[in-house]
């Protein structure tokens, strides 16, 4: 059990970790707007409209940020990995659209932690502020 316990932890925290930074780094270090502009818009401007490549820039940078963070504290994972679910789908369907044969690498190890989250009972995620708080323990 305690190695099951331990293995979800460090799924939890490589995804959480995976995602955190490369939100930080769009949010912090790139700048939202700058992002928007240089790498949504250059890439896929003649290819989608500006209000979905706004919207994609600003939720997908966002929500990496804020549930990649949640999930390293183990802070309302299963909302968090929704979330998340979400934002590898449009990047999927963005990759996709561009080049039909694209690296997978992108994708691929992020959906295969996330899915196994999901299906892993949460009663393994003992190390997590979710654990801490509940009341049925």
């Amino acid at each position: 059990m305690k190695n099951q316990q331990i293995a979800v932890l460090t799924m939890r925290l490589l995804l959480g970790l995976i995602f955190f930074f490369q939100g930080f780094g769009k949010v912090f270090k790139f700048g939202l707007s700058n992002v928007y502009e240089n790498f949504f818009l250059k890439s896929y401007g003649d290819l989608l409209p500006d209000f979905l490549l706004l919207f994609s820039a600003y939720y997908t940078s966002l929500i990496e940020f804020i549930a990649g963070f949640s999930l390293i504290i183990g802070f309302k994972r299963d909302i968090a990995l929704y979330f998340l679910s979400s934002v590898l789908v449009i990047v999927t369907i963005g990759h996709g659209i561009k080049d039909p044969i694209w690296d997978l690498s992108h994708v691929m190890y992020r959906a295969i932690l996330l899915v196994s989250l999901l299906l892993l009972p949460k009663e393994l995620d003992k190390y997590s502020i979710d654990f801490l708080t509940r009341k049925d323990k």
